[in-house]
């Protein structure tokens, strides 16, 4: 990669990060119908949490992990475990297009949060934008209100929002909390509070006692007891485990590299793998629909990092 900018690198890192990202949700639908999801949280943020631990060395030691203020962190973790929960309980049940469409009203809602929060100013041409991206959402709605929707209870659609909304405002807060610690002290405090919510679910719902007479299959998936995984699908536990890791080491080798504003509009390539992952995989064929509110989502979304990016340049 000698003859690479550093621009060059960081779109390859954010590009292969994205793909990852993608097979990491797939991996979590396929195992959805088996197994519970506490239990593949654990198992994967086990693995992150060493590469994490691994990289907090490198970068100084276990002297980065002092804070002043553990509990803006504490709850910035919740958030990103809140993101992660709702979007996995989200394609328990939901085709893997339509949830990742849903979810990326995230950039969206950084803007809309960005306001209260770090006092940015926001144009016209922003909010225009975030109307047309709701305006995708919208369409989305509408095959459930002709009749024609998924069968799913219509809180089901909620869920991506709420993963939406929830890494919203864990990227705002990382914006304010990321000037005093580094990136790898910010994973292990997330990969710490996956493992705390994971061992605490296993405490209430391991026996799986509320899960009878549950059809819903988001809730199946949260409620369901834990189980030793079959000898097949432990390859796909350890291949999680690996897979946050390399997550991880691409999408911060990505914005250590490159500009941020030349590396976000990257994120969107994990529209079409999703679409391809739910065709190949489960035989999911988004409607037109979902096609249009996704093509609005994304426009909206890139339109708002290109305007921020013009932004930083004229300042």
């Amino acid at each position: 990669m000698g003859h690479l900018t550093r621009n060059q690198i960081g779109i390859l890192m954010i590009c292969l990060g994205t793909g990852l990202i993608t097979l990491n949700d797939m991996m979590f639908k396929a195992l959805s119908g088996d197994y519970a999801l506490y239990q593949i949280v654990f198992a994967r943020s086990l693995g992150g949490l060493m590469f994490s631990l691994i990289i907090l060395q490198i970068e100084g030691g276990w002297r980065l992990l002092r804070t002043a203020t553990p509990w803006q962190h504490a709850a910035r973790a919740m958030m990103v475990v809140v993101a992660n929960m709702s979007f996995f309980l989200a394609i328990a049940a939901m085709p893997l297009g339509l949830v990742s469409a849903l979810f990326f009203v995230a950039p969206l809602l950084i803007t809309i949060l960005s306001i209260p929060v770090l006092g940015e100013q926001v144009g016209i041409h922003r909010w225009a934008a975030v109307g047309v991206g709701f305006a995708g959402v919208a369409v989305m709605f509408v095959p459930e209100l002709l009749g024609q929707g998924l069968g799913v209870p219509g809180w089901s659609y909620a869920l991506p929002l709420v993963a939406a909304l929830s890494y919203a405002g864990n990227q705002v807060m990382t914006r304010k909390l990321g000037v005093t610690s580094r990136a790898s002290a910010l994973a292990i405090y997330i990969q710490v509070m996956f493992l705390v919510v994971s061992i605490v679910s296993y405490g209430v719902l391991g026996q799986g006692q509320y899960a009878q007479g549950i059809t819903n299959e988001s809730l199946v998936f949260l409620l369901r007891t834990w189980v030793w995984p079959a000898p097949g699908d432990i390859w796909v536990f350890l291949a999680l485990g690996l897979n946050v890791a390399a997550i991880a080491y691409c999408l911060s080798q990505a914005y250590r590299m490159a500009e941020a504003g030349v590396v976000a509009p990257f994120e969107y390539v994990a529209l079409p793998l999703a679409v391809f992952w739910g065709w190949s995989v489960f035989g999911e064929i988004p409607g037109p629909f979902t096609w249009a509110g996704m093509v609005l989502i994304a426009g909206a979304g890139l339109y708002i990092v290109w305007r921020e990016r013009k932004s930083r340049k004229r300042d």
